[in-house]
């Protein structure tokens, strides 16, 4: 018989039992369906990643001061002067106070207080939807103003402007003098969205925040990062007596280790995925064995009138494969319909398909097909005539 023959008595053979080739189906169409859903998702995840860094440039470096203890502070004005390098060109140290309780008449959420300068600003590359940024003399007067990320604001205000409104942050009140336009995740991870934005010197005060922990410094140039990195170095180990009290990171830094740890994620989960791939292998070798003893009396028929050994093995090995490739079908059909709906699901992470893991994930429940039917196939085929004639 020929391969065409083979997959048609193969097809019309499992046809006869559709509920019972589905269920066994199951395992492979989760394991391909849930592989192709999370490279997508993994793809989406990054390609996210990398838009979201390049609409911040390419010539930012991110400090976070490591160590405690006033040996390894340094002080607002100190951090300034580094401006007037010609390798720097502008700063904006920041720090956050996670989780604040922020009301406006009967709203209260939680946020995330960020303290920080004019510079800020445009060093995220944020907008102004209504009112205004801080400005410098907010941070030498220690103004009680804040901006308002856009998830913040439309929290607390809804559609209204906020601006010229009071707000309570931990039971002080502030003035909103700005509304930022939606912009997502940011350098660092923290998101200006969900931020509330005041001047640095009045969150140091205020809300007693201690040593600046994280700053941000722009170069001129993306061909002057380096020099600024260096410079940036040599300044803070100068002044701490050692290299272990900082870290600094550029843009490729960090956008790399947020792609590390989101491929770690999704190739751990997708071995899980795998896993259930091998399990609906287990459970189409179960099959075949039942098929096998079902049709005893088939397979010593056939041998006696003149069917090889190899005749046999082909036929069920074709049926378990075929079994597979229907499976790995569908879950290729339920990992393109789950990737297409999950940004509807959740719009803020995005998929991308990808053909080429789908082809890989259709083969590989192909061959899983072909190792798990080998046994069952190779058992039918060893049964002898005369034994399975007699078989009741």
């Amino acid at each position: 018989m020929n391969i065409f023959e083979l997959v048609t008595m193969a097809l019309r053979t499992i046809m006869s039992k559709p509920m019972r080739t589905l269920l066994t189906m199951l395992g492979v169409i989760i394991g391909v369906g849930s592989v192709i859903t999370l490279v997508s998702i993994g793809q989406g995840t990054t390609a996210q990643i990398e838009k979201q860094y390049e609409s911040l440039g390419t010539n930012l470096l991110v400090v976070n001061l490591l160590g405690n203890g006033r040996a390894t502070q340094l002080d607002y004005d100190t951090i300034m002067e580094l401006e007037i390098l010609p390798e720097i060109e502008s700063i904006a140290p920041t720090v956050t106070k996670s989780g604040s309780n922020v009301k406006y008449d009967r709203t209260s959420e939680s946020f995330n207080v960020l303290g920080t300068n004019d510079r800020y600003f445009s060093l995220m590359k944020t907008e102004i939807e209504s009112g205004r940024e801080i400005v410098e003399g907010d941070v030498e007067f220690r103004s009680q103003v804040a901006v308002l990320g856009n998830t913040a604001a439309e929290t607390l205000f809804g559609r209204m402007d906020p601006v010229g409104q009071d707000i309570n942050i931990d039971g002080i009140v502030f003035t909103v003098v700005g509304k930022l336009k939606a912009k997502g995740s940011s350098l660092g991870g923290t998101s200006p969205d969900s931020s509330v934005i005041i001047p640095i010197e009045t969150a140091r005060r205020t809300f007693k925040l201690g040593q600046i922990r994280t700053t941000y410094l722009e170069a001129p140039e993306i061909d002057q990062l380096t020099a600024a990195q260096n410079t940036i170095t040599q300044f803070l180990t100068a002044k701490f007596k050692s290299s272990n009290g900082f870290r600094i990171m550029n843009q490729d830094e960090l956008m790399n280790a947020r792609k590390e740890a989101s491929s770690s994620l999704t190739n751990q989960m997708i071995s899980v995925a795998l896993i259930s791939l091998l399990v609906g292998g287990i459970g189409i070798m179960n099959i075949m064995l039942v098929t096998v003893s079902e049709r005893t009396r088939e397979i010593g028929i056939r041998k006696s009138i003149g069917a090889q050994r190899r005749h046999i093995l082909t036929q069920f090995l074709m049926e378990a494969t075929v079994i597979s490739g229907l499976g790995g079908l569908l879950g290729l059909l339920l990992g393109i319909a789950a990737s297409l709906a999950w940004p509807m699901i959740n719009p803020s992470q995005p998929t991308e398909l990808s053909l080429e893991i789908g082809l890989y994930a259709l083969l590989f429940s192909v061959l899983v097909g072909v190792i798990f039917g080998l046994y069952p196939a190779n058992k039918a085929s060893r049964l002898k005539p005369i034994d399975a004639l007699r078989f009741d």
